[in-house]
């Protein structure tokens, strides 16, 4: 069941110069289309893009299968890359690809929609018999997986799969956090920080005094929590009258997550809460507006579960070790698994991602595509 290097090397390249930041992935799905209809595919694109802002749906790809009687399977990659990714030129030296070194390479996560184009066209190439799969290509994945947030469950018919959009080789993910968002707004009162400062509420000081009784970082074996972002005041000589701060909280345990984040609240609350007026402000007090947004839910599969057992079945026939890790963020699995889909993170060799020094082997891509062969076969 060899793979043919040279043809995935060439559709990796291809993907990788199809400029696809997030809520702009129209050109690959337009590419993925043209080639999968070709290849005798049911494709179609839902409505999500309605929703997520991009400009184009999540993309299904469906082959029926013949000649072998398995339970259908699906995979998924997401099209979208982080920035800078416009103009990618991809350099290979060997079996070795870069950037040019000004964007992204891509890899993430088009090394798995590669590897994914190159299963199919060997099972047709050499008539192997498989069973029915289906491939499900989102957008948005990078900026809040919006695309699988958005798609319908009941277009998979599969009832377990795969995603390829991992770092390492021969890993398997099957744990990841949940997480939310929060959002901390706080009001104070506007005043000249020259001529009357006394007369101002800051909401940058108040902000910061918060911050800093909180304990962001590694919380437990299970949670971790950071501020990521501050945005407020207008000038250095007014006492700045608004502040955002914008945040996270991840764990493993749900209980805690909802404790680490409530906790934060608390923190934020307590110090408006406890702010004494002055005389220039009689009457006025500051306020805060604290939002928490459910990011995306735990992921846990069972050693024993059914996406396990094939994925181990399929490495045993190829004389693969697969080691099986928990893993720090969230993915499109996490969405799947919360709609009721088995879902496990495949490894695709991917590394230093999110970077213009991101990097890939055609070697590690070809044992992601032999990985996924013997999933099917």
């Amino acid at each position: 069941m060899s793979i043919n290097l040279e043809r995935l090397a060439a559709v990796f390249t291809t993907l990788c110069e199809i400029d696809s930041p997030s809520k702009q992935e129209g050109r690959v799905a337009a590419f993925l289309t043209s080639l999968f209809t070709e290849m005798g595919a049911e494709v179609f694109e839902d409505d999500s893009a309605a929703r997520t802002g991009a400009d184009c749906g999540n993309l299904f790809v469906r082959f029926p299968g013949g000649g072998l009687d398995r339970e259908p399977v699906f995979f998924n990659c997401h099209m979208d890359t982080v920035v800078p990714a416009t103009g990618v030129r991809v350099r290979r030296e060997g079996e070795v690809f870069t950037s040019a070194g000004d964007t992204v390479l891509g890899s993430d996560d088009k090394a798995g929609i590669a590897s994914l184009i190159e299963v199919m066209r060997t099972l047709q190439e050499k008539n192997i018999p498989h069973g029915p799969v289906e491939y499900v290509f989102t957008t948005c994945e990078e900026v809040g997986l919006l695309g699988v947030k958005a798609l319908d469950p009941k277009q998979i018919a599969a009832k377990i799969g795969y995603a390829l959009d991992s770092s390492g080789i021969n890993r398997v993910v099957v744990g990841a956090p949940a997480a939310n968002r929060i959002r901390a707004g706080i009001t104070g009162l506007a005043s000249h920080a020259g001529l009357a400062p006394e007369k101002g509420i800051s909401a940058i000081h108040l902000a910061a005094r918060a911050i800093a009784r909180l304990e962001l970082g590694r919380l437990d074996q299970e949670s971790s929590a950071n501020i990521g972002l501050i945005k407020g005041g207008t000038a250095t000589n007014i006492v700045p009258e608004s502040v955002i701060v914008e945040g996270e909280v991840r764990s493993h345990d749900v209980s805690l997550l909802k404790e680490h984040t409530e906790h934060i609240r608390a923190v934020f609350q307590e110090e408006v809460d406890n702010w004494a007026p002055s005389r220039g402000t009689p009457g006025a007090k500051p306020s805060l507006q604290f939002a928490v947004i459910d990011d995306y839910p735990v992921m846990k599969l069972a050693q024993d579960s059914a996406v396990i057992r094939r994925v181990e079945a399929a490495a045993r026939t190829r004389g693969v070790h697969l080691d099986y890790v928990v893993a720090g963020g969230g993915s499109d699995a996490n969405i799947f698994n919360s709609f009721g889909l088995q879902c496990a993170i495949l490894s695709t060799g991917m590394d230093r991602v999110h970077s213009t020094r991101e990097t890939i082997k055609l070697s590690d891509m070809a044992l992601t595509a032999e990985l996924v062969l013997a999933i099917l076969t």
